[in-house]
């Protein structure tokens, strides 16, 4: 069971990075820089991964009303965020100017903070 709560978490995970990405490389091009589009960004992944998540990961978990449930798992994801956002930040800062250098702040990011994410998830978010 755990096994494939975690395959489809880190599903859940991928389409939220592909939503994420997208999101800023769109806010970018909007001209809101790669702190304030990331902040957007990943509350639009966070979304997405929390349906996907809700209705597939942890489906056999008790539900309560999805407006309770959507402000559990934004605030079980504030753990994972800071770690996300933080390693994102360095990339930024600290890399090479280059167009790919946003996408790869995401994708490291987003490995870093995934395994807080899924048990924050797991444990609180979608508990019975």
């Amino acid at each position: 069971m755990m096994n494939s709560q975690v395959i489809r978490f880190a599903i859940a995970g991928a389409i939220g990075f592909a939503a994420d990405a997208g999101v800023l490389y769109f806010a970018l091009a909007c001209r809101s820089g790669p702190f304030f589009g990331r902040v957007i960004s990943f509350l639009i992944a966070v979304w997405v991964t929390w349906r996907i998540n809700r209705q597939y990961t942890f489906r056999d978990r008790g539900r309560r009303s999805a407006w309770a449930e959507w402000w559990r798992y934004l605030l079980s994801m504030l753990s994972g965020a800071s770690i996300n956002y933080a390693v994102y930040s360095l990339i930024i800062i600290g890399g090479p100017r280059s167009s790919w250098l946003p996408l790869i702040g995401v994708a490291c990011g987003s490995l870093a903070g995934m395994f807080v994410n899924f048990f924050a998830a797991k444990f609180w978010a979608f508990r019975n």
